[in-house]
């Protein structure tokens, strides 16, 4: 027996219905006649179970509770849990669905539920037209000659325009619809023609800066059925990835925006919030940590998120925000004073350079032993001469291992520093942060750079990338010393 998923984007809402209390969905499922189903919903890129109902010998199974339940795409899902199909939830909550695995589109039927039946109307639509649409593109790939390939993306161009009219018109028929709200999140701003573009000619900075600024027309930042659709999350992803300029202070700003325009919602608010939070506190790209610090100053640091954090989640997101606040790229490093190879105090403040590499690292990491004798192969023959002044920080692995790791790999000119017990010790006593939390080492190696004022300017990059960066500030003469 084959079984089909049906598409997780195409969906509709609750029309007019009588209020009624709690949910009332029954389900008729053939070919399965025993064991379980279950109910779900998406939430954002995820799908959580929420109900199970056991099936009888007719194979039907019945899912019901006194509260309603939250608007959004559902999931019935199979007993094996190896497929399902989706069901609009909005106002209409008491409802039947009979459905057959052998073809479910063709053979599901609803019994009080408009919204699904309307539901499965687009989804026929958009099946016999996706059929047309794959054996055009089939084609395109096998097109032998540019006039071959101009008639086909004609086609195409067509078949996607008569999609978008279909929700164009749906849109307009039911306006307070899930699926018009779904239709919104997915239709792509169209950008003038070039010959409606400022002079009369197409213009990149406009056409860009028109689609940033429609890309959300018509999405509601507190329609909290959209949080549980698995439409939503692309979108928000996709803007964040590729639509707004990746430096910090114009993510922040956007963060802001939509937080700021879903804060009503509690729903809404949670999804949005914790959607940036675990994009941007362990971020892709250097910096963009700052993204994070900004959403716990404004939201989590004023309680604003206390309705939906657990304890833990609590204490990592507060223990998380205090590593990031001191090594923000632009602030200044924290002073350190650790204990060289001698004995000595060696404070980081001490140490002067056109430009300060920071090493934290253990002689016993097996990363570290490759990526430490090609972090000083650049140093001794490149950096020096630059004017870099390598500070290195045995992190852990134990003093024996880490003096012999120096001698044996000859890691000559560096300012070599470790913390004793006894400085550890005292540091706690007196409730300060550790060098580990004032420059977030939670793994080795793990390289910061700073300039001759001690500001950070790059960090958590190996050392090719490092390099890249001190050659471009140093052609551009960015440090002062």
């Amino acid at each position: 027996m084959k079984i089909r998923i049906l598409s997780v984007f195409l969906m509709i809402t609750a029309s007019a219905a009588v209020a009624q209390s709690g949910y009332d969905i029954n389900i008729t499922l053939r070919p399965f006649s025993s064991g379980w189903l279950y109910l779900g919903h998406h939430f954002g890129n995820k799908q959580y179970i929420i109900d199970s109902a056991r099936l009888n010998s007719n194979c039907e199974a019945h899912f019901s509770g006194r509260v309603r339940l939250q608007g959004g795409v559902y999931l019935v899902v199979f007993p094996k849990k190896n497929g399902w199909f989706e069901i609009l939830v909005d106002r209409q909550q008491h409802f039947s669905v009979m459905a057959d695995t052998s073809d479910l589109l063709g053979k599901m039927q609803f019994t009080n539920s408009f919204d699904n039946q309307q539901f499965k109307a687009y989804q026929r639509y958009i099946q016999d037209k996706g059929k047309t649409i794959t054996q055009l593109q089939n084609q395109l790939k096998e097109a032998k000659s540019k006039s071959d390939s101009a008639v086909i993306n004609a086609q195409l161009a067509n078949y996607n325009k008569e999609i978008q009219t279909y929700r164009t018109n749906f849109m307009k028929a039911n306006p307070n619809s899930l699926l018009t709200a779904i239709f919104k999140v997915l239709q792509e701003p169209r950008v003038p023609p070039a010959e409606q573009q400022p002079g009369g000619r197409y213009d990149s900075v406009f056409a860009f800066q028109y689609y940033k600024q429609h890309y959300w027309d018509g999405v509601s930042f507190t329609d909290e059925r959209l949080v549980r659709t698995p439409v939503l999350e692309p979108k928000l992803q996709r803007y964040f990835d590729h639509v707004v300029p990746q430096h910090p202070d114009s993510l922040i700003r956007e963060a802001n925006r939509i937080l700021d325009a879903a804060s009503s919602n509690k729903e809404t608010f949670k999804y949005y919030l914790s959607t940036l939070t675990d994009k941007y506190v362990n971020p892709t790209y250097m910096g963009q940590d700052a993204v994070f610090v900004n959403l716990f100053e404004k939201y989590y640091a004023q309680g604003k998120a206390d309705y939906f954090m657990s304890e833990k989640y609590h204490k990592f997101i507060f223990d998380r925000a205090y590593s990031l606040m001191a090594n923000l790229i632009g602030e200044k490093a924290a002073n350190i004073e650790l204990t060289d190879t001698a004995g000595r105090s060696v404070p980081l403040y001490s140490v002067t350079g056109n430009y300060i590499v920071i090493c934290f690292w253990d002689p016993t990491c097996s990363h570290c032993q490759v990526e430490v004798p090609k972090l000083d192969s650049i140093f001794q023959n490149k950096w020096k001469e630059e004017g870099v002044r390598l500070y290195g920080v045995m992190v852990d692995g134990g003093k024996d291992n880490w003096l012999k790791f120096i001698r044996e790999h000859n890691l000559k000119d560096w300012i070599h520093v470790y913390q004793t017990q006894a400085a550890r010790d005292s540091e706690y006593a007196a409730g300060k942060p550790s060098y580990k939390q004032l420059f977030d080492v939670y793994q080795t190696p793990m390289l910061y750079l700073l300039d001759a004022n001690k500001n950070i300017i790059a960090k958590k990059l190996n050392y090719e990338q490092l390099d890249d960066f001190l050659q471009v500030k140093m052609k551009n003469g960015k440090s002062t010393k």
